[in-house]
């Protein structure tokens, strides 16, 4: 195995990683960052529990090799910011979303995603947004209605404050 020194910019910090090339980039985020917001779940990029966004878009981090992980990657942990929830985060929280859980991280950083390309989702387009999010306990229509709080929020320029 030939490992090489691979340079990461992970919710707003840069590492330097001596990592073999084709190691999926969820196993870099977890085994050596420490991260666990990012999740295995099929391994197949199919169920959407190891999505981060890569520059804002949603990707698979289980079929990502860390030599294809370029720009800016934000994991669930990096959404907050200054003591704010994000209007996601928050809307999660307040349509009581989470049932085990399990899934949250590729539903909320996937819906992260589609209201940054798209505000305004009319209820054809959250489906089509979060179509490729798989939640086990059925949860769709909770997360539709989070998706919906988030974009008013987002319309009115609210955040959500951190509990600590």
């Amino acid at each position: 195995m030939r490992r090489t020194v691979i340079t990461l910019r992970v919710n707003g910090e840069t590492h330097s990683l001596d990592v073999e090339p084709s190691t999926p980039l969820l196993y870099v985020l977890r085994n050596d960052l420490g991260l666990r917001g990012p999740r295995f779940g099929c391994g197949l990029g199919q169920c959407g529990t190891c999505t981060v966004l890569m520059d804002g878009r949603a990707i698979r981090s289980c079929m990502r090799p860390v030599s294809r992980a370029e720009g800016e990657i934000t994991t669930l942990e990096g959404l907050s910011a200054d003591g704010e929830l994000d209007p996601v985060q928050q809307a999660w929280i307040d349509e009581q979303v989470p049932q085990c859980g399990y899934c949250q991280n590729g539903q909320i950083l996937t819906a992260k995603a589609l209201l940054d390309r798209n505000p305004e989702p009319s209820d054809e387009e959250i489906r089509q947004g979060m179509n490729g999010a798989l939640c086990r306990c059925m949860t769709y229509y909770r997360i539709q209605s989070a998706v919906k709080r988030a974009s008013e929020a987002i319309a009115n320029g609210e955040g959500g404050e951190v509990d600590r």
